[in-house]
């Protein structure tokens, strides 16, 4: 089992990756490498213009689905710590909506979890999103691209 330090946070505010980079930087002993990944909500998806999307959760349930999905990257690869926020409510397009960071003693390892972490984010956790388009509103349903990139790490 890891020791890896685990901080989630789901909230409508926006984040701050700099100090994000800081804090998995100050891990003891100190990394070898930091991986963060940012991702921003889109403003055209299949042509379709998109104005912003509203992102909805189910609270407390949400918080456990990502420290699950945290703690398995963190057994499967040498991490330090991992550092997971997610924005909820209203995001305009162009505006971060997630952020994930891995400190490990390995580049490897910290790239793997992180791409790993996303996959199975985007695939496990209760959040509904809606997009906001010049066409109207609708709520967007899971793609099948994001279910072949989670079996990749299926043993």
């Amino acid at each position: 089992m890891s020791h890896a330090n685990i901080s989630i946070a789901v909230q409508p505010e926006p984040f701050d990756t700099g100090e994000m980079y800081h804090q998995l930087s100050q891990c003891t002993p100190s990394p070898g490498a930091v991986v963060t990944f940012t991702g921003l909500v889109r403003d055209l998806d299949n042509d379709k213009n998109i104005i912003a999307l509203e992102l909805e959760h189910y609270p407390g349930m949400t918080e456990k689905s990502l420290q699950t999905i945290a703690q398995q990257a963190a057994s499967k690869w040498p991490i330090q710590a991992i550092s997971l926020v997610h924005r909820i409510g209203r995001l305009e397009a162009g505006h971060p909506i997630v952020a994930v960071g891995v400190a490990s003693a390995h580049r490897v390892a910290a790239f793997n979890a992180c791409e790993f972490i996303m996959d199975y984010l985007k695939n496990d956790a209760p959040f509904w999103k809606k997009e906001i388009r010049t066409d109207g509103e609708q709520w967007v349903a899971s793609k099948q691209s994001d279910v072949a990139a989670k079996h990749r790490w299926q043993d």
